[in-house]
Parts: structure tokens; sequence; C-alpha cells
């Protein structure tokens, strides 16, 4: 519910097309991204993304707000990459543990970026994206069976409420003193444990939903649509520039004479 209203107030430009084809333009980017593991594709990608998050109502700060766990998880994927990949060209740092030379550090970069430039749509897409709308456009343009169209709205809606129900089983638990001091050791089994008390709360739900949408017909017999999902000359230039961004990252690798193919290794 706090997502739809969010949804609601925004009135950026992409929140108006068609998820498929907000959908259709990632998978292109994303597809180019995955040939190569050069540097200088996944920058132009992600540059290119940075610019569109104001049109999707997005901040720098609700950047980080929504995608912390992506962007520490890229940077700590391409400092491992730059450490452990074999040396190649001039030596920067040897510790004697572990070395980084421009080589290494060339394909940390390049896998820091690339994590970066695949992981950010799907934030933009998240804040951009109405499930209701989703799920009208999943059924109606793409014509999928109705009781996979219901599942995949049922579970974005109940993505927000996990995270509320996360801060009320933590909120009881720290009231009966579960977590709230302790070594590290103990803080790790409370948050294991608060953990699997929201596993459970996450079943217990889909299973109360599911027997409610069951009962209610849903995914049964012909069905009618409160909205009708269109394509309009915005979706168009979804597209457009979905396809003008994977050509820009790949030629610019080109030129840049940094393309490299993921098969043919660095």
């Amino acid at each position: 519910m706090r997502q739809e209203l969010n949804l609601q107030g925004n009135h950026a430009l992409l929140t108006r097309a068609n998820p498929l084809s907000k959908f259709a333009a990632v998978f292109l980017v994303t597809a180019v991204l995955a040939l190569s593991i050069d540097w200088v594709s996944a920058s132009v990608a992600l540059a290119c993304e940075l610019l569109l998050f104001p049109l999707a109502g997005l901040t720098l700060t609700l950047l980080w707000q929504r995608g912390w766990p992506l962007i520490i998880a890229a940077a700590v994927g391409g400092w491992s990459t730059s450490i452990l990949a074999p040396d190649s060209g001039k030596t920067l740092i040897d510790v004697g543990i572990w070395t980084m030379s421009e080589g290494s550090l060339e394909l940390g970069a390049g896998f820091m970026l690339r994590g970066l430039a695949i992981a950010l749509p799907a934030v933009l897409l998240m804040s951009c994206t109405d499930p209701t709308d989703l799920a009208d456009a999943l059924a109606q343009k793409a014509r999928l069976p109705h009781r996979f169209v219901l599942g995949t709205l049922a579970a974005m809606r109940l993505v927000g409420l996990l995270a509320e129900e996360w801060q009320t089983i933590g909120m009881a638990r720290r009231a009966r003193g579960v977590g709230s001091r302790g070594s590290v050791l103990q803080r790790v089994k409370a948050t294991l444990g608060q953990s699997f008390g929201l596993l459970v709360q996450a079943i217990r739900r889909a299973s109360r939903l599911a027997v409610t949408m069951e009962a209610r017909g849903f995914g049964g017999g012909t069905r009618t649509w409160a909205r009708e999902s269109t394509y309009s000359r915005l979706d168009a230039w979804v597209l457009g520039g979905g396809v003008l961004m994977a050509g820009a990252a790949c030629a610019a690798a080109v030129w840049a004479g940094t393309w490299n193919m993921v098969w043919l290794g660095s």
C-alpha cells in the first residue's frame, strides 16, 4: 500500500510508460552488458542510467536508500576481483598476501561498474512501476497465465509488508530484551532468530492470501479488466532509449579498444 501511494504521488515521466516497454529496454541494456567484461561499456551504460533516474522521480538520496545493498555488493565484488584476479601489467600494490596490478585493477573496476549498471535498473523499475499496472500488462499484452500474473502481483505487494514486518518483529524482540545487547555472536544469533520469525510470518501471510484469492475466484473463468493496458508514443521513446544506450555502450568499448567478450577471457 505504501509503494502504491508513493507511485500515485510520483508524476515522473517514466511512471507513465507501459511496464513491458521499460522491461524490454532494461533487457536490451543488460544483454549488452552480459556480453563483455570491459569497464568502458559499463561506464557508459551506468552514466546513461544515472541520467534517467530524475525521469523516474529518483534522487541520489532515494537511490542510496533503496539500492545501498546492491551498491555495497558491487563495491565489495570489484575490490575482491581486483586483488584476486591474475596480475598483468605494472604492479600497483604488493602487500605480500595479495597484490594488485593494472590489469587486475581494470578487471575489478569493470566488475564493479558492470554490477552497478545491471543492478540499478532494477531499482529504477521498482520505483516507477506500479504492481497493478505490471500485472495488467503481463496479462493483457504478454498473455501470461492469470495465476502466474496474480502470484507476481501478490509477491510485489508483500515486499513492502515484509520490510514493515521486520521492523515490528525487531521492536517486539527488543522489548523482551532479545538482540538489543550482548556479544557479537549473541547479536548474530538474535538476527538469525528474527529472520526465521520473518520467514514464518511470510509463509503464513502467503497462505492466507492464497486462500483468500482462491475463495474470491481469482485465476478462474473469463476475466474482465478495470484498466486497459495500452502502448503510447512514450513507449516507443523508451524502447528507442534502450537501443541507443545499448548501442552507445558497445560503440564506446569498441572505439576505446576495450571490448572483451566474456567467453574469451580477460
